[in-house]
């Protein structure tokens, strides 16, 4: 996640926990990231106090009822929380990583083989969510962080017993995301069943596959438009055509006509496996892939490219490759940005001279290199070699989870 520093306002802890920064926040409150006194690193989510009345509070503790109820390695799971505080709050498990909606946005769609890992991780988490009598309703790709154990779901406010068909909302409002939101939620229809969320699902991998959503329109009216009318199909331009029919389903008008979670993993399974994969070969690439932004790895140099314009590069379903961040879509290539179809080169920091190998004689003071040892002999900082910088770190964290992809086990 990125974080912003606190502002003079922000409070230095609350519940116990000291905040740090900024993670993000909304109409109703601000999320800080913050650590327990035991040094656990969390997302405080606080109620403003411009919102925080008896309505306000309800809907925060039935949040923090259903985060008790939910469990899952897909599901950040709640720490502590105080709903009767004077700023009500909760605190979940921190999960270093960007959303889903900022990966795509910076790096551009998913590869076709790591959209079936996600859907397949994400219908298999919210299978045990639903287990438990539970539906989310706001499934959206902010609400899906990409952290270095795999993909997790988040904000459970909106959630409800599927059962139920109470409401802390006022009649005729609808709640939720309509750009994500299937058509019985949008009509208002209750009590809503488990196919809210496999549309959701549908929507969150259609955006990851294409960086866009099934209906998209400026003005809200148009929007919810497009959403309720039967004859307006969703918008799957730019789908690869393994993920067409299943998105297809996902995204029928009517609830009965999509396939339950279970289906979803068996079908993301099934393709998967056509491309001599399997499932949980495709999930480390996933977490290979969405955990280390190029920036990150700045050892790795592409060959430039003289085109001003690269063509983007097609997905990638070679079971026996790699899927690799330059295959994402085309931007204009600067001299130090490489093409989307350019091959990175590994660029290695060379192993210590053997115990009985010549050493080389250092570089005289005349020479440019000697410059930053010059200059820590007169009482400057002390300088750093690739060896031993996090740059070397993180490239030879790269070369092991590029193996462990590779790796048939």
């Amino acid at each position: 996640m990125q974080t912003t520093p606190l502002s003079p306002e922000d409070p230095a802890q609350i519940g116990g926990f000291e905040l740090l920064a900024r993670i993000g926040q909304g109409g109703m409150g601000q999320v800080f990231l913050g650590e327990s006194p035991g040094g656990e690193p969390a997302a405080v989510k606080v109620i403003k106090p411009s919102v925080v009345d008896s309505t306000a509070r309800l809907r925060f503790a039935q949040e923090i009822e259903i985060l008790k109820t939910v469990w899952g390695a897909r599901i950040a799971q709640l720490l502590d929380a105080d709903a009767e505080a004077e700023q009500p709050w909760l605190a979940t498990e921190y999960v270093e990583g960007p959303d889903l909606g900022k990966h795509v946005a910076t790096h551009g769609p998913l590869p076709a083989l790591l959209v079936l890992s996600l859907g397949a991780t994400l219908a298999e988490g919210l299978g045990y969510v639903h287990k438990q009598g539970l539906l989310h309703r706001d499934l959206k790709p902010a609400n899906i962080l990409l952290g270095p154990n795999g993909p997790k779901i988040i904000d459970f406010g909106l959630a409800v017993f599927a059962e139920s068909s109470a409401s802390l909302t006022a009649a005729n409002t609808v709640v939720g995301t309509p750009s994500c939101m299937p058509p019985e939620q949008a009509n208002g229809v209750k009590p809503l069943t488990s196919a809210v969320d496999v549309y959701a699902l549908g929507t969150v991998l259609l955006f990851a596959a294409t960086g866009h959503l099934p209906y998209h329109a400026k003005n809200i009216h148009v929007l919810f438009h497009m959403v309720t009318d039967p004859a307006t199909a969703p918008d799957l331009t730019g789908t690869p055509p393994e993920l067409v029919p299943l998105l297809t389903t996902m995204l029928s008008y009517d609830a009965q006509d999509r396939p339950a979670l279970t289906d979803v993993v068996q079908q993301c399974r099934a393709l998967v496996e056509a491309q001599g994969l399997k499932l949980a070969q495709a999930r480390r690439r996933l977490t290979t892939y969405t955990a280390a932004p190029p920036l990150d790895f700045p050892t790795l140099l592409p060959t430039p490219v003289s085109e001003s314009v690269v063509p983007p590069a097609p997905m990638v379903l070679d079971p026996s490759a790699v899927p690799s961040r330059h295959q994402t879509p085309a931007v204009p290539a600067e001299p130090d940005m490489p093409g989307a179809d350019a091959q990175p080169t590994m660029v290695l920091v060379p192993p210590p001279p053997a115990a009985d190998e010549p050493v080389q004689p250092e570089p005289t003071a005349s020479e440019p290199q000697d410059a930053p040892r010059r200059a820590q002999r007169a009482g400057g900082p002390p300088a750093r070699s690739l060896r031993q910088s996090a740059q070397a770190r993180r490239t030879a964290q790269q070369l092991r989870e590029v193996y462990a992809a590779r790796a048939a086990f």
